[in-house]
């Protein structure tokens, strides 16, 4: 559960972590700095693979980032750790895939509560199976390809800040109603 104690915790994984899930996260933290939301939440992002640790995000990807002023060149692709499992509030699939492999290795069911498809927060995809929710890999294809990619994840966006926003204002609010400790000095 998230606690007011530190920020809330976000981690969006793809494959390789050089399209889909850079996209996202940069994406995500714009959103949350333009919602005022930005000392409050970390996004990053992660592969199910160590194909691409190292390298930096797609060309193609950055070439869409920058069309909306979003800077990528600081990426370097990561393979994902079970440890963030438990460091982070919330883990977004980007397809099924990631989604059926992120819910496997889960340690215990408060992880495996955490593992969301980034799609599911679209209203448009509400009530649709998570086998419905899935980004296709814009690797394989060209720039439209990407700028689909940039399409998807945009949608989904206002429905995460509103799903983080609440979290965090349950969270104070359950901080602000804790009982407090009363100690006796006689």
């Amino acid at each position: 559960m998230y606690s007011t104690t530190s920020p809330y915790r976000i981690i969006t994984v793809c494959t390789g972590n050089i399209c889909r899930s850079p996209m996202a996260a940069l994406m995500l933290t714009e959103a949350f700095d333009a919602e005022g939301l930005g000392g409050l939440v970390v996004v990053d992002s992660a592969g199910t693979t160590g194909y691409e640790v190292g390298h930096p995000i797609d060309p193609r990807a950055a070439r869409v980032l920058t069309a909306h002023h979003l800077a990528s060149e600081d990426h370097v692709a990561r393979e994902w750790r079970p440890e963030w499992y438990a460091e982070r509030d919330l883990i977004l699939a980007l397809d099924v895939d990631h989604f059926g492999w992120l819910q496997a290795g889960a340690p215990n069911h408060a992880s495996l509560e955490k593992v969301r498809m980034f799609r599911s927060f679209d209203p448009h995809m509400a009530g649709r199976s998570s086998l419905d929710l899935g980004i296709e890999d814009p690797w394989y294809g060209g720039h439209t390809d990407f700028d689909n990619t940039w399409t998807l994840i945009k949608a989904a966006l206002p429905g995460i800040v509103q799903h983080v926003r609440a979290a965090i204002a349950a969270s104070q609010d359950a901080k602000t109603h804790e009982p407090q400790q009363v100690t006796s000095m006689t």
